[in-house]
């Protein structure tokens, strides 16, 4: 049905899969809209009562944006791509079903900040989670906030302006991750969760998860309408074209030095 998202059921769980493993699960604009429309038709689906999001593989839960997409962006091109994050972050605020995130390795970028959407996170000690656009040249706006409101001013200023990556016991102890397991226990224990909350009367359910985007809403609107700002003016610098360019060239570089040995 997919080409980038796998799904699959275990009773009344919703297994999404992201299925680019090779990009250790990295989204485009296409790998978004699957997510989208899979999260939806869990949504609208009876027969589901809690969605696990997960990735392919072992290395990455997702490493966030695909660079490929965004290295030649312009500003007017920075602002549609973040049209098209508010739609995607928005479908997830609006899934009226639990969501647990099986983190299975690295989430990185938007995919940290899609994990912290999520209502409980489950991980192991080497995943690793972080904001580390910073070092690709571009601003950060959703996760500031959605880590404040589990770190504080303090913690969330240093991971964000350093884009320092945690690892599992750090992301456990600082309440990023709810439950921290050995890495083969993630997703059945992703599982029993989902299970867990998806024998709970429904509406109940339903209504606590509306009434969690409507506390959190006003606070949302005004980071994603942030990020239209702020995103304009860097990719209008050209400064995140020119760090994406030389990501590029020194990872081509190690590949030869690698391939010459």
């Amino acid at each position: 049905m997919y080409e980038f998202v796998q799904t699959s059921d275990r009773g009344t769980v919703r297994i999404v899969t992201l299925n680019r493993p090779k990009a250790y699960n990295a989204w485009h604009g296409a790998m978004r809209h699957e997510v989208i429309d899979a999260l939806r038709a869990a949504g609208s689906d009876a027969s589901v009562r809690a969605v696990v999001l997960t990735g392919a593989g072992d290395k990455a839960f997702s490493a966030g944006q695909d660079l490929d997409e965004t290295r030649q962006f312009d500003a007017d091109a920075a602002v549609r791509w973040m049209d098209d994050w508010k739609l995607f972050y928005g479908t997830i605020r609006s899934l009226e079903k639990p969501l647990i995130a099986a983190l299975n390795g690295v989430a990185a970028g938007s995919a940290f900040q899609v994990a912290l959407l999520c209502d409980l996170r489950v991980g192991h000690p080497a995943v690793r989670m972080g904001q580390p656009e910073v070092d690709s040249g571009i601003p950060s706006t959703l996760g500031p906030w959605l880590m404040w409101e589990i770190l504080g001013k303090a913690r969330t200023v240093e991971l964000w302006f350093t884009g320092r990556m945690v690892e599992g016991e750090e992301a456990h102890r600082l309440g990023l991750v709810n439950e921290l397991v050995p890495q083969e226990r993630v997703m059945p224990r992703a599982l029993e969760l989902a299970e867990l909350l998806a024998a709970k009367p429904p509406i109940a359910m339903r209504l606590n998860k509306r009434r969690l985007r409507e506390i959190t809403e006003a606070a949302f609107q005004e980071a994603e309408e942030a990020g239209r700002r702020y995103q304009a003016e860097a990719f209008g610098s050209g400064e995140p074209q020119r760090m994406m360019a030389q990501f590029f060239a020194e990872r081509t570089a190690r590949k030869r030095q690698a391939s010459s040995r």
